[in-house]
């Protein structure tokens, strides 16, 4: 149902692993129409549209059709996650980021961090793509989390330490997270907080750790449904 895409020269060079759902190919045939085709799949016209570049409802016989995968949940979460030794004992917190570009991934981020004097590379535990330099709504996994290290990604030292780094591609100041992002998001932040806490940790944005000195996660991203759904 769920694609795993495990990238041997990713792995090499940087040790992360990924989750993202799984288009399907579909052949246009004398008669389709996107809303026909919809209605099969379970998705949006919307959504067809986009995901394939088409400007009109417009398809030709022939054609190949991208279908958008399922959403991520939790089932598919747990899979990911699945093997690394976790500590629960020392994670508080789980930190909800935007990485206030709409380009990036989480090799490309470790990169940028490693390059600002960061040993440990890329700040976030988790960076959720936006189609862009990875899939829309596709989450990777970063060193930090294999290894149970402390975060980079705030200035308070305590947040950090005790703190989970969730960074969603994408500028929130300017555009709103994809649908996809934040189906992935919730359904991360939804296991990570219960299985994996057991509802003991207090989950937050950037600017509530560091007031003052930032805007992140930007006026877009759903600050107030998520603290309803995670307190």
């Amino acid at each position: 149902r769920f694609l795993l895409a495990l990238s041997a020269p990713l792995l090499a060079a940087f040790g992360t692993t990924r989750l993202v759902a799984a288009d399907r190919i579909h052949i246009v045939r004398k008669g389709d129409t996107l809303s026909e085709l919809a209605s099969t799949y379970g998705v949006t016209v919307r959504e067809l549209k986009r995901r394939n570049g088409l400007a009109s409802d417009l398809i030709k016989i022939g054609q190949r059709l991208r279908i958008p995968g399922d959403a991520v949940d939790e089932e598919a979460v747990a899979r990911l996650l699945r093997g690394t030794r976790i500590r629960r004992e020392r994670w508080n917190y789980i930190v909800a980021h935007h990485s206030a570009t709409k380009y990036g991934n989480a090799e490309i981020y470790d990169n940028y961090h490693r390059r600002r004097g960061m040993q440990n590379g890329l700040a976030y535990h988790f960076v959720i793509g936006n189609g862009v330099d990875s899939g829309d709504g596709e989450i990777e996994i970063g060193p930090r989390w294999r290894q149970q290290l402390h975060g980079g990604h705030v200035r308070k030292w305590e947040v950090n330490r005790e703190g989970i780094g969730i960074c969603l591609v994408g500028n929130f100041e300017k555009t709103r997270p994809t649908p996809r992002q934040i189906e992935a998001f919730t359904a991360l932040t939804q296991y990570l907080g219960v299985t994996v806490l057991n509802n003991r940790y207090k989950f937050m944005v950037h600017k509530e750790v560091d007031p003052g000195h930032t805007i992140c996660p930007g006026r877009y991203f759903p600050v107030r449904a998520m603290h309803r759904r995670f307190g």
